[in-house]
């Protein structure tokens, strides 16, 4: 009980605070030692795993593990998509998950996209900026990397609000290190291309991770809408 109220608290706080906060970067001086850190635990242990497993498993066994992580988040994915006010989108991903649970062997194979049933991949960093939450700083996490307050907040529910770590059941702590740590492993090995181009035509890495960063996170809001606010003010061009 304590602990649940704890988490509410700190919820509560963290949603303040990107409400409240000014986006940017105040916290740059332990942003870039945990970059730093990261970044050494990447080369060290994690980019060779990486490619090891790249060169070594098979491209179908690759994006058969691919698919069914994707399946496992569905239930985020509805939960989101609900909060967010878009019942087509939380009820495509429930026709998604049955096809691809059953037709699809469990979400190793992924027929629901060959049949047009698109992903709507949310999160609840990504509900919190549909209701009006600002980033707050940007802040880099040990060992998962570039975030923000409210994201960070996002996170949070994410974990705490999936069925694993919502239903008690023996080995659940086993289950749950598992799936993270086979996600880790999943999206690293697709970075892989990103990231090394990144580390050869950046002068400043942190700050080129931190730009893609946002410039993801901000497409992943407006679900790949263009941005008004980007575009050029068409009046200057009639005045001319």
């Amino acid at each position: 009980m304590l602990t649940r109220l704890a988490l509410v608290c700190s919820l509560f706080v963290l949603t303040a605070c990107a409400s409240t906060a000014p986006a940017g970067d105040p916290w740059a001086g332990y942003n870039r030692q945990m970059f730093d850190t990261n970044l050494s635990l990447d080369r060290s242990v994690l980019e060779p795993v990486a490619k090891g497993y790249r060169d070594t498993a098979p491209k179908p066994a690759r994006d058969g593990l691919h698919n069914v992580l994707n399946n496992l988040r569905a239930p985020t994915d509805l939960f989101n998509n609900v909060l967010q006010g878009r019942p087509e989108a939380a009820f495509t991903t429930i026709i998604r998950f049955a096809v691809n649970s059953t037709i699809g062997i469990a979400g190793l194979f992924d027929p629901a996209t060959d049949m047009g049933i698109p992903i709507y991949a949310e999160d609840f960093g990504q509900t919190l900026a549909v209701w009006g939450v600002g980033p707050g700083p940007y802040t880099v996490l040990p060992l998962l990397g570039p975030s923000n307050v409210r994201d960070t907040t996002g996170l949070i529910v994410d974990t705490f609000t999936h069925p694993f770590s919502v239903v008690r059941y023996d080995g659940s702590l086993i289950v749950q290190s598992t799936r993270f740590g086979t996600n880790s492993l999943d999206q690293r090995t697709r970075a892989i291309d990103l990231i090394d181009n990144l580390e050869e035509t950046s002068v400043d890495q942190y700050a080129a991770y931190r730009s893609l960063y946002e410039q993801s996170r901000a497409n992943a809001i407006r679900n790949g809408a263009v941005d008004v606010d980007e575009l050029p003010d068409f009046e200057e061009f009639d005045d001319e």
